[in-house]
């Protein structure tokens, strides 16, 4: 079996206690059968630590103070880690933020952007992304990926022609989406974070995007490495064409929000930075990306 990856992948190192938006906060994480296993047979005072902070039923560990989780210290380090090394933590927390794709003859994984440390990797990367380890194919959807992916690589045009061509393939133009109308489904939807919601709520059209062009210009590969990270993760496991239709859209969408909301931000703030880029597209997956009610509620809308 393959095992697919970007070419970042490797680069990616937990930055523990220096991370701002911790994945030991607010999330209640399943553990799976043979961690469990192994965490009822620890002894002593810290075994008994792990079973009292279990929930029996449907095993996760139990929130605790301002939600975070009862194994993260004050100084924001996990006792796990400290009392049985890392080697022993669940699959979520140990895999997390990578992802897994499992498809025909491969595994394809990467790197999920919740995590402020994989954006950056993600977000900042100059050269164009490539594909390790992948395997030859007759898979149309997984060739059909590869033809978009190199389309949107192609730098000697602007990224709105890329999309065009990208549409192309269908027979279709570039879908038009309407600020007006998503702000109202985006606030529908389950929200993790306050700020999101503000983000969307001060989501308009058009006003502005002219002079945060002119300020975001040079900065392009940004919003190229964005697309291509979106693509790969979410394309290949399409079942038909008209899904992988419909997630192409869902790609372009993304575009159309990071790119307002980030002209947003700079008419706000008279700046929009490479870090609060990073912040941006971390929010979005976090709210999109990592709850499938969200994420599929947006997919199936095309």
């Amino acid at each position: 079996m393959a095992v697919v990856y970007p070419d970042y992948y490797g680069e990616f190192r937990c930055i523990a206690d220096k991370c701002r938006h911790n994945c030991c906060i607010g999330w209640e994480i399943d553990i799976d059968g043979d961690t469990l296993d192994f965490y009822r047979s620890v002894k002593g005072d810290f075994g008994k630590r792990l079973l009292e902070n279990i929930s029996e039923d449907a095993p996760h560990f139990i929130l605790g103070d301002n939600e975070r989780c009862p194994f993260l210290n004050h100084k924001n380090l996990c006792d796990i880690i400290t009392e049985l090394g890392e080697g022993k933590l669940c699959s979520i927390c140990r895999d997390h933020p990578r992802f897994r794709v499992e498809l025909p003859g491969r595994t394809e994984v990467g790197l999920g952007l919740c995590c402020e440390e994989a954006a950056r990797i993600v977000i900042t990367k100059k050269n164009k992304t490539s594909l390790t380890c992948a395997p030859e194919t007759d898979d149309e959807i997984i060739l059909l990926r590869d033809e978009i992916t190199a389309l949107l690589q192609n730098r000697e045009k602007s990224l709105e022609n890329r999309l065009c061509d990208v549409f192309s393939l269908f027979g279709e133009s570039i879908p038009v989406f309407s600020a007006d109308e998503w702000r109202e489904r985006l606030l529908a939807l389950e929200r993790l974070d306050d700020g999101w919601g503000e983000r969307i709520a001060d989501l308009r059209g058009e006003d502005g995007l002219e002079e945060f062009e002119r300020y975001i210009a040079g900065r392009e590969t940004e919003y190229e490495q964005f697309l291509v990270y979106i693509i790969y993760r979410h394309l290949a496991a399409a079942p038909d064409w008209d899904e992988a239709y419909r997630r192409v859209c869902f790609a372009a969408f993304c575009y159309f929000l990071i790119y307002n909301l980030g002209a947003l931000h700079y008419k706000k703030h008279g700046k929009f930075t490479t870090a609060d880029q990073i912040e941006l597209v971390r929010e979005f997956s976090a709210e999109i990306e990592y709850s499938d009610e969200n994420l599929y509620a947006v997919i199936d809308s095309f």
